[in-house]
């Protein structure tokens, strides 16, 4: 069994589907595309939506990480991603609805905020070709993939803004996840690999990385995946991050 994965450059989804894989000792190659190309391009390979992570394993096409990790446990049940005992199993399945629903947004909103305004560490993230193109030539066209990419994720000044506003209460709540052991046990499941790249993502912020630094939030994102390449510097506006202080 291998899996192909097709993934935008830095995606923190991505990333989440990646470790799933890796939990279930799958090998797999990752093919990268680029943002907003990706969507077309998706569709051309026969996939149903536009979204990344999109993951092809022996002719069989899924996506969405929801959806990738009940796929792989029917695929590969052993080591499971969700707990047998049904009220365990409950909270890690909430946990990891949330993490999607709500944490993975915040994530990718502040990440095309930032490059709005600084697209100088864009680079970092990439590590290879995308569809054949070199990373020097896919950037050259970073500015309307920026534009576009921020209107697509709905990535405006307001909605930015007020992410910023909610990260320590967001924060909070993975520690509290942390604190009730839905995430963080010796074995991980699929709500850690849901929470902990979109932690690890905001990490590589200079705006951001310090109000995680100390965190349990922080170290779960550090222990789950402790190597994520990119750096993003400080570009928002200082006044959008008094909460944070």
């Amino acid at each position: 069994m291998r899996a192909t994965v097709y993934g935008i450059p830095g995606s923190h989804p991505v990333k989440s589907a990646l470790l799933m894989l890796d939990h279930k000792g799958i090998e797999h190659r990752v093919v990268q595309v680029p943002p907003v190309l990706c969507r077309p391009a998706l569709r051309a390979m026969g996939f149903p939506g536009p979204t990344v992570p999109a993951v092809r394993i022996d002719g069989r096409r899924f996506q969405t990480t929801r959806a990738i990790a009940r796929e792989l446990d029917q695929l590969r049940p052993h080591p499971p991603l969700f707990p047998d005992e049904p009220g365990i199993r409950a909270d890690v399945v909430e946990a990891e609805g949330w993490g999607d629903e709500v944490l993975q947004p915040v994530a990718r909103r502040l990440a095309w905020a930032t490059l709005r305004r600084d697209r100088s560490g864009m680079a970092s993230f990439f590590d290879g070709p995308m569809l054949g193109l070199s990373p020097r030539v896919a950037l050259a066209g970073a500015g309307p993939i920026v534009a576009v990419s921020s209107r697509i994720n709905s990535a405006g000044d307001a909605a930015a803004r007020a992410d910023v506003a909610a990260l320590p209460r967001l924060l909070d709540h993975v520690d509290a996840l942390l604190t009730k052991r839905v995430i963080g046990a010796a074995q991980p499941n699929a709500a850690d690999f849901q929470i902990a790249p979109s932690t690890r993502l905001m990490m590589l912020f200079d705006d951001l990385k310090p109000a995680l630094e100390g965190r349990p939030a922080a170290r779960h994102a550090t222990r789950v995946l402790p190597h994520y390449s990119g750096h993003m510097p400080a570009a928002l506006p200082p006044d959008w991050l008094t909460p944070l202080s």
